[in-house]
């Protein structure tokens, strides 16, 4: 079944990264709600790699605030929510309850950089994942890097087994203050058919 034009103009097609941010405050049913979502697309023998640490509170913010870069520090502030998208260096000791079906939590094991490459891809997917389902439950995102990963994980993952990978603000975007879109690449651009 095709989703109508509506709702894919507000997953995609009219959908802006937003900086500029409503005070209006976004409740842990609806974080709860994003995750609940999210958390349902797929990932290579459903690894499922992803941690996310919603950061709301002003406590929470300012620890976060030392590390983000000079040009995302106001839209990271105003933002009702920051989610830190992050990964779980030992995802596969929950592979047996997950992939039940094969011993995938063997492929893991002393193999560093196919654990790498597993938690980092599958968990930018699950970030992406979290991006939809904000839009499709009517919230807006800004993804963005421009901070340092080091402080971050230092700050909120200091065992080393989580590491961050990119930031999403989450709220009630401001469309008064959205710049214009950028372009796309063209499908002759990017892709292919062979």
């Amino acid at each position: 079944m095709q989703l109508d034009n509506r709702s894919l103009d507000i997953i995609f097609q009219e959908a802006r990264t937003h900086g500029v941010w409503l005070d209006k405050p976004v409740s842990d049913a609806q974080l709860h709600q994003i995750y609940d979502l999210m958390k349902w697309g797929p990932t290579s023998a459903n690894s499922c790699p992803a941690r996310i640490v919603f950061v709301r509170s002003a406590a929470a913010k300012e620890r976060l605030l030392r590390a983000i870069a000079p040009g995302n520090t106001h839209k990271t502030l105003t933002a009702p929510v920051t989610a830190i998208i992050a990964h779980d260096l030992e995802f596969y000791e929950n592979l047996p309850a997950l992939f039940p079906h094969a011993d995938a939590r063997a492929w893991f094991v002393g193999n560093q950089p196919l654990i790498d490459t597993t938690a980092f891809r599958n968990g930018t997917l699950q970030g992406a994942y979290l991006i939809i389902a904000a839009r499709a439950l009517g919230l807006d995102a800004g993804p963005m890097s421009g901070f340092d990963n080091a402080k971050v994980d230092e700050e909120f993952f200091p065992a080393g087994k989580f590491k961050s990978n990119f930031l999403i603000n989450l709220g009630y975007g401001d469309r008064e203050q959205v710049p214009l879109r950028n372009p796309r690449l063209s499908f002759a651009q990017a892709a292919q058919i062979l």
